[in-house]
């Protein structure tokens, strides 16, 4: 049986285009044509993995405070954005085409209110496969858009940044924790922030 790839050639070199990571060893995600796959873990051994993943929103002194004291004209912004990062834990695999499909375990999304910041820190738990360390981003991700719509009657300009992984546990490459530092919101897992 024939198989027809539809999906043009990114590189134009057909069969000899070899996508390969810094330590040389090949892309799991991609096939030698450079077409995507979703990668096989049939063989790979169940384990308690958990990742914690972080998003900030900006905004002015008197948004947040309005944000937390739950006074913002939509009403608790921060309850909304909880349950929507849950939410979107859950619905991570219909969202990003490669992702397997998860039995997650336990979900946590929690806020650090800074002055004229929101971090988002969202951690999520599963005895899987494969890490979560995607359903984790597309918490925090998630909760900041949500805490974005709940702020954007009363602050158009609000931004949103610093998307990224701060620590991960489980599987066969480890554990592995973002380097602290002052210039990343919520490096510092556990926070010592004001948690909501």
């Amino acid at each position: 049986m024939d198989v027809v790839n539809d999906t043009p050639d990114p590189a134009g070199v057909g069969g000899a285009l070899t996508h390969l990571r810094q330590d040389g060893t090949a892309l799991t995600h991609l096939r030698q044509d450079g077409t995507a796959q979703m990668v096989d873990v049939s063989e790979k051994a169940v384990t308690t993995r958990e990742a914690t993943a972080t998003a900030t929103v900006h905004s002015t002194s008197e948004v947040l405070t309005l944000l937390g004291a739950g006074e913002l004209p939509k009403g608790d912004a921060l309850a909304v954005a909880r349950v929507a990062g849950i939410m979107a834990a859950k619905k991570t695999p219909e969202l990003i085409p490669l992702c397997h499909p998860l039995p997650i375990s336990k979900v946590t999304v929690d806020f650090e209110l800074g002055p004229d910041t929101v971090v988002v820190l969202a951690t999520v738990k599963t005895k899987g496969v494969t890490g979560v360390e995607m359903e984790a981003l597309t918490a925090a991700s998630v909760a900041a858009l949500s805490v974005y719509d709940m702020i954007k009657a009363v602050d158009k300009h609000a931004v949103i940044s610093d998307i990224q992984v701060l620590a991960k546990s489980g599987g066969k490459s480890g554990d592995w924790t973002l380097p602290a530092s002052s210039d990343v919101p919520g490096s510092d897992v556990p926070g010592d922030g004001a948690r909501a």
